[in-house]
């Protein structure tokens, strides 16, 4: 560590008249005019957020956790280790999850906030942590926890750089989620509202799943695959390979799902755990799975892949399927599911507009992916003193 930069506690740095503490242990029901109460789930962006108001009877048992701009905040309590900043001229408090820092005059809150967030400050959280069902990083824990602190101008210089960062990575993320409603828009566009491709929009029959698919029941009794080929269908990722802790010993049950079948758990597909294999091989699912396939002369894959991620089958699956407990759908409730068809051609035309839309907030999120990757490889050589700055300021 350089020589200038000191170690200190996270009690050294805070602001003697505000010490650390943690919030609000029963917030109570939302009081209009009340005292907004920060919870975990938005300690990042706390001025994007609806708050829950504690009435001010309440709040008032806990005005040593108090807060206003440029106080520090790290949750203490379940999802561990989240930091996020209080912007300038809120006033408020915390939930008890979370532990207030006010940083005294040597130390720079955003500086502070991004050496709390650094890889190689979490991992160090991580082994504070205590508690075997009901893990807490302890106030104790908290006031005593080191960190590295330069000073104040390389401080301010540090912070500077890694928030043009964050801008960056906003921006893009605003970017990737505009593509994103504008794929949405297409979608809905060309498959349900009459957007043309071509001269002539010809008519869009209603037919059943069942008309244009068929269900896949082909197993791996011969043992032909392995078990790295065992996948499971989420809702966010689509195909991904399966936990090997969660696969069977005996795989000869599992089901083969080719290259552009369709796999689904009936018991999951109404939150849209259903999923195309857009690979080129063969790979096995769940033998509790439902597999089908898309017959060439009436439906395209990619047609029903787009069809499937739209409020419309949504809405259409929640309000199928058979069970009392917890909804089951499976091939015969699919199957019965009247779709709107175009015919083949305008079909293979509609997918060619819709992947290219696709691929556009792939690339936008996989951009943002690798500058989020290069920000935490830029903190972990700032925040350690690896890299130095030019401060402006000092020897």
């Amino acid at each position: 560590m350089p020589s200038s930069w000191k170690v200190v506690s996270l009690e050294d740095v805070t602001d003697p008249s505000a010490p650390i503490r943690y919030g609000v242990v029963q917030i109570g029901p939302d009081t209009p005019d009340g005292v907004p109460i920060i919870p975990i789930k938005h300690i990042g962006r706390i001025n994007d957020a609806t708050l829950h108001c504690a009435s001010p009877d309440i709040e008032a048992a806990y005005t040593g956790s108090r807060v206003k701009g440029g106080d520090v905040l790290i949750s203490v309590k379940g999802t561990i280790g989240d930091v996020g900043v209080v912007p300038t001229g809120f006033e408020g408090n915390i939930a008890r999850e979370i532990a207030r820092i006010r940083p005294n005059s040597d130390c720079d809150a955003d500086f502070l906030s991004f050496q709390l967030q650094s890889d190689h400050t979490q991992r160090r959280i991580d082994s504070k942590v205590v508690g075997s069902t009901r893990l807490e990083f302890s106030i104790h824990a908290v006031r005593d926890f080191l960190i590295a602190l330069p000073p104040l101008p390389e401080q301010r210089k540090i912070a500077e750089i890694l928030r043009i960062w964050d801008e960056a990575i906003e921006k893009l993320e605003a970017l990737r989620a505009a593509k994103e409603r504008r794929l949405e828009t297409l979608r809905d566009a060309l498959l349900f509202e009459g957007l043309r491709i071509g001269e002539v929009r010809r008519n869009r029959p209603m037919r059943r799943i069942g008309e244009v698919t068929r269900e896949l029941t082909a197993r791996n009794g011969d043992g032909a695959l392995g078990r790295d080929l065992v996948m499971g269908v989420t809702n966010s990722r689509g195909i991904v390979p399966m936990r090997e802790q969660t696969v069977a010993d005996d795989i000869g049950r599992y089901k083969k799902l080719p290259p552009l079948a369709f796999a689904y758990n009936p018991m999951r597909i109404n939150v849209g755990s259903i999923a195309m294999n857009s690979g080129n091989r063969t790979v096995l699912v769940s033998p509790d799975y439902v597999v089908f396939a898309c017959d060439e002369d009436g439906i395209e894959p990619g047609y029903l892949d787009h069809l499937r991620q739209t409020r419309w089958w949504l809405h259409h699956i929640n309000s199928g399927g058979s069970g009392s407990v917890r909804q089951r759908t499976y091939y015969a409730d699919l199957a019965a599911l009247h779709l709107p068809l175009h015919d083949l051609g305008e079909q293979r035309e509609i997918v060619k507009v819709l992947n290219t839309a696709k691929a556009d907030v792939a690339a936008s999120a996989e951009l943002g992916e690798t500058l989020a990757r290069q920000k935490r490889g830029l903190m972990q050589k700032l925040l350690t003193g690896e890299w130095r700055v030019k401060s402006g300021e000092g020897p």
